[in-house]
């Protein structure tokens, strides 16, 4: 990458007792450290409680208990969502999450990485693009899903197939990688006015 190290948040997106959420964004997380033009910031949603309360004007409680995750997002050139698929759609933990947030989502892309049962999770990322594209965040094309989750990890924690995922992963990485520097450049030419 010309411009040097891009920054990578990755969002562990479900706040419930999840044993695979983790695991699988842990994994993510060691295959983008793999790479030298980038640095990771692994972000578990369910360490930023938020108030119970939506209204569109946040209250100083929920600014304040954003405050510092807030910041790491703005610090963030792209991001990766780790879901899971619940009922054909994400986590309500998340769709909080996002909505208490605008303007550090704004001109930067997004890619996901899904689990769930048979369809990997891929309807819960069908329904976040549009969400994330309101936000005038870039979604990638690209995706990682871990189909029937429960069979795709060993004993040891890591997937059985070493070869899918990876190559999957390279793709998405390479892909926001080229949006992140394309975009980072043209926020700093033209600072974007959503």
């Amino acid at each position: 990458m010309p411009n040097g190290t891009w920054r990578l948040a990755v969002l562990v997106s479900s706040a419930r007792a999840d044993f695979f959420g983790p695991l699988i964004a842990e994994w993510f997380a060691g295959q983008a450290g793999q790479r030298a033009d980038l640095a990771v910031d692994l972000i578990h949603l369910a360490d930023h409680e938020l108030p119970a309360a939506v209204s569109h004007q946040p209250s100083p409680e929920t600014a304040e208990a954003l405050s510092e995750v807030s910041v790491r997002l703005a610090d963030a050139d792209a991001y990766v969502v780790v879901t899971p698929e619940y009922h054909q759609g994400f986590p309500a933990s998340l769709r909080h999450f996002i909505d208490r947030h605008y303007t550090q989502w704004c001109a930067k892309p997004v890619g996901f990485v899904s689990y769930g049962g048979p369809s990997g999770g891929l309807r819960a990322v069908d329904r976040l693009r549009p969400v994330f594209a309101e936000l005038h965040a870039v979604p990638v094309c690209d995706a990682v899903g871990f189909h029937t989750v429960g069979e795709q990890f060993g004993e040891d924690g890591r997937p059985k197939d070493v070869t899918g995922p990876a190559g999957a992963a390279k793709v998405l990485l390479d892909q926001l990688a080229w949006w992140a520097t394309v975009l980072r450049e043209g926020r700093a030419k033209y600072p974007y006015q959503p």
